[in-house]
């Protein structure tokens, strides 16, 4: 089963949420979920552990109870929802430039040239 781990302080490693999952059975993968600039914790996690009545357990364990000073709020993690990433085909849109007006295109006026 897959936990949604939340309200994680921003100094909790992978290694600290990992013993305090362990109490409660096996642990088959932890990953605490940083900015990608900045390398920073973004305050939440998952847990996956191997038996579900383990995993049982760690939820009702260790739901609202603190970590590192912060209550934790703990739940069965949802699947990612389809689509969510790289939906656009060709890469997106790309945005315009404030205050420039209108772009491209002939703007007519001037003189007429017989040709």
């Amino acid at each position: 089963m897959n936990i949604h781990v939340g309200n994680l302080a921003r100094e909790v490693t992978e290694e600290e949420l990992r013993q305090a999952f362990e109490a409660f059975g096996q642990v088959a993968a932890v990953r605490i979920i940083t900015d990608r600039h900045s390398g920073v914790s973004r305050g939440f996690g998952f847990v996956e552990m191997s038996d579900n009545d383990e995993a049982q357990a760690a939820l009702e364990g260790l739901n609202m109870k603190e970590l590192a000073g912060r209550t934790l709020d703990i739940s069965e993690a949802r699947p990612p929802r389809e689509g969510r990433r790289n939906n656009r085909p060709y890469g997106g849109g790309g945005g315009g430039r404030p205050g420039r007006g209108g772009g491209g295109g002939w703007s007519g006026g001037g003189r007429r040239r017989p040709f």
